[in-house]
């Protein structure tokens, strides 16, 4: 017998995409085209506003967008085999089903990230602040997706938002509950929150770079902690808890010691001149400075971080 489902709830999704011609088109996918796009257009603005060349910003996007997807679908691979699409060899790479380990895509994401950012003789730590909440946008409107995937969700609950699964989606041992907790939704809201902070911390507080993305994978991984006692899809467990927890938990713990030991150390000596720097596509951007940068501030070489003596976080015009 099915519990009986709260008098109000989230509806299941009634369609998971929609055709165009002969392609299907998956709601989860374009959540993540959306968020991408939203991503590019929030730093762009942010790493102009601190002085930066923002042709740097699709420059990154064209490596640590596609590193970030790979990155993410190794770590689900690696982290949650059972859940593989079976007797399929393209099981490993369907994306399309849902899929994707925020912590691996984070990590390739940001390896390809800095070493484009590097190669054009910007500030990696400049650039992260600016990026670390547009993360957390694309991160939310992603997270969108796993509504329509019908995935994501945690314990099953009466409460007036619960969500609605559709049995064909509910884990072994829950068919016989109809709505669940929303906890793609909850992280909707926090991503959402965090960025606003972030950049309220930025407009308000001196926060050495890259800080405020440091605060972005410790504030993340926090919540994260509290998801996963929530959740109930398949994952390894370690003593009893899921893998995903311990994760989160290192995470919350590295990102706020990298925060404090970053904002603690003490401010290097003035920089010398910076050399000629190249943009984004390779050519000379000019004596000293990128397109658009100001002298000392985003164009200036990784290296001496008197970029700490430019707004951490700049306000977006």
């Amino acid at each position: 017998m099915v519990a009986n489902a709260p008098l109000s709830f989230l509806p299941s999704p009634p369609v998971n995409g929609f055709n165009v011609g002969p392609l299907f088109v998956h709601f989860y996918g374009l959540m993540y085209v959306i968020g991408i796009a939203l991503a590019i257009y929030i730093t762009r603005r942010r790493w102009q506003a601190a002085g930066g060349n923002p042709a740097l910003v699709a420059d990154v996007a064209t490596w640590a967008v596609p590193a970030g997807i790979i990155g993410g679908r190794i770590y689900f691979d690696i982290t949650t085999p059972g859940d593989i699409t079976p007797h399929a060899w393209w099981g490993v790479f369907a994306v399309w089903n849902g899929g994707l380990g925020i912590w691996g895509g984070v990590a390739l994401g940001a390896a390809a990230g800095i070493w484009r950012v590097r190669r054009s003789g910007a500030s990696w730590t400049l650039f992260a602040n600016a990026i670390a909440p547009a993360l957390l946008v694309a991160q939310a409107v992603g997270r969108v997706g796993n509504y329509f995937n019908q995935e994501l969700f945690g314990k099953p609950s009466t409460l007036p938002w619960a969500l609605e699964v559709g049995r064909a989606h509910r884990p072994a041992g829950f068919t016989s509950f109809a709505t669940f907790q929303p906890t793609f939704l909850y992280e909707v809201i926090w991503d959402l929150a965090l960025a606003a902070a972030l950049v309220w911390l930025g407009h308000h507080r001196r926060i050495r770079p890259p800080g405020l993305f440091a605060l972005y994978i410790a504030g993340y991984s926090a919540f994260r902690i509290f998801e996963e006692t929530l959740r109930i899809d398949s994952s390894e467990h370690i003593l009893g808890l899921r893998l995903n927890f311990f994760v989160a938990l290192i995470g919350t713990i590295a990102g706020l010691a990298w925060f404090v030991i970053n904002q603690r150390r003490p401010d290097p000596p003035a920089a010398d001149p910076v050399p000629a720097a190249e943009d984004a596509d390779g050519a000379d951007a000019g004596p000293g400075e990128p397109d658009g940068a100001e002298p000392g501030t985003a164009g200036q070489a990784d290296a001496p971080d008197t970029a700490d003596s430019v707004p951490s976080s700049a306000a977006e015009k």
